[in-house]
């Protein structure tokens, strides 16, 4: 579990295919604190560090395997070599619950439709995919590469969000602009709601 607040941006420094698609990602984190087996969000993305090291500069590395089915169903499979990448490490039990729960299972990817400066925020709308619409509303949460961010308004499958200097700092946010894809995991409580009016 994941709360989607953004601790450090990684760099993709190595990808290569074997089978699955191996990604080393250079980070700020201490590679002696990440145990073989963790799980680090990458982009949005719950992934599975298999290995862990140092690159340049004494940064730490990390590697970690993408199955075809994150390739097909997240921005992964389009990403390069030099690629930043929101980085979250898990919760651990007693961690402060800064955004909101996120499970880092990407359920699509959505279109960044327009970028506008707002005071000192930038706020961002998105086109998502038809069959999520229905789980993103007005003040609700949504997670979108990797960040926890507030919903300011819909229209149909269309949202809007700001984000603020400090976000736009610390994540990748700062660099996104429309045309751009990201991913999307929509609020738990809202899948299980719509899960739970189904069969009511």
């Amino acid at each position: 579990m994941f709360t989607g607040i953004v601790t450090d941006i990684g760099e993709l420094v190595d990808m290569r295919d074997e089978g699955d698609r191996r990604l080393s990602i250079a980070c700020g984190y201490d590679p002696e604190e990440i145990a073989i087996g963790a799980s680090i969000a990458c982009a949005g993305i719950c992934l599975t560090v298999i290995e862990t090291g140092r690159h340049k500069n004494d940064r730490g590395l990390f590697v970690v395997q993408a199955s075809q089915e994150t390739l097909n169903f997240t921005t992964l499979g389009g990403w390069k070599i030099g690629q930043r990448i929101n980085l979250e490490r898990a919760l651990k039990l007693g961690d402060e619950l800064g955004g909101h729960l996120v499970t880092g299972h990407v359920d699509g990817v959505a279109e960044v439709l327009s970028r506008e400066d707002e005071g000192q925020s930038v706020r961002f709308t998105f086109a998502a995919p038809e069959h999520l619409a229905k789980f993103i509303a007005p003040k609700g949460a949504v997670t979108l590469d990797g960040t926890s961010l507030t919903v300011n308004e819909v229209d149909g499958n269309v949202f809007g969000v700001n984000i603020i200097p400090h976000t736009q700092q610390v994540t990748t946010w700062g660099g996104v602009r429309p045309g751009d894809r990201v991913n999307i995991e929509i609020d738990m409580m809202a899948r299980y709601v719509a899960r739970l009016n189904a069969y009511a």
